[in-house]
């Protein structure tokens, strides 16, 4: 079985930043891909950004210029990198991992919540 942990959600000010992480741990077939999701109180879970395992990045067009994904192969951990945080940006963000069997896994979620 496979394990994502995720961390470094919180609460912060418009206009902050905030570096999610996720570890994946446990029976890890060869990752195909990671990404970070989003779920806002009464909307539907959202992809926010995914990298490759080839490095190879896309952003949902909420988060461009604004967001940075990056991935350590060595540690199986992905990032999320949010600056310049919107009260909409507020959900919580779930870690996700498709390995090349096509199998998915999901993280428990973190909050993140941006107010004043």
């Amino acid at each position: 079985q496979v394990q994502l942990v995720e961390s470094g959600g919180g609460l912060v000010q418009p206009g902050g930043s905030l570096r999610l992480s996720c570890a994946a741990s446990g029976s890890i077939f060869r990752i195909n891909s990671m990404a970070w999701y989003r779920q806002a109180p009464g909307k539907q879970r959202e992809q926010v950004a995914i990298i490759t395992s080839g490095g190879v990045t896309n952003y949902a067009d909420s988060g461009k210029g604004r967001f940075t994904i990056s991935r350590d192969n060595t540690k199986n951990t992905v990032y999320l990198q949010m600056n310049s945080l919107k009260p909409e940006d507020t959900a919580v963000y779930y870690c996700y991992l498709r390995d090349l069997l096509g199998r998915e896994y999901w993280g428990q979620g973190t909050q993140v919540t941006v107010s004043s």
